[in-house]
């Protein structure tokens, strides 16, 4: 298994409870699909580059995992479908 970063950009209007709701449901389908979760760092709300869905802040979270490709695929598609994600990056760490 080869280690990744999920970063993700969530709706910064979002309560504390939801967020959570959020992460847990992707470290479940890591783990669901073979990975394992090796942290999780909130960065909290931050000022965007440039406006995303209309959106001038948003809720920064980075998740470190281990995973192959299908879990890659997974996570992918469901961080694509949920709504309150605004933009996400999965990257291979070195």
């Amino acid at each position: 298994m080869r280690e990744y970063e999920l970063m993700c950009i969530l709706n910064p209007d979002l309560e504390e409870s939801r967020i959570e709701e959020i992460l847990n449901r992707f470290q479940d389908i890591i783990k669901n699909n073979g990975g394992e979760v090796q942290g999780v760092d909130k960065w909290g709300k931050r000022r965007l580059a440039y406006p995303i869905k209309k959106f001038y802040d948003g809720y920064y979270v980075v998740m470190n995992f281990k995973g192959n490709n299908e879990l890659l695929k997974e996570l992918d598609r469901i961080a694509k479908i949920t709504e309150e994600n605004l933009r996400h990056m999965i990257v291979r760490r070195d």
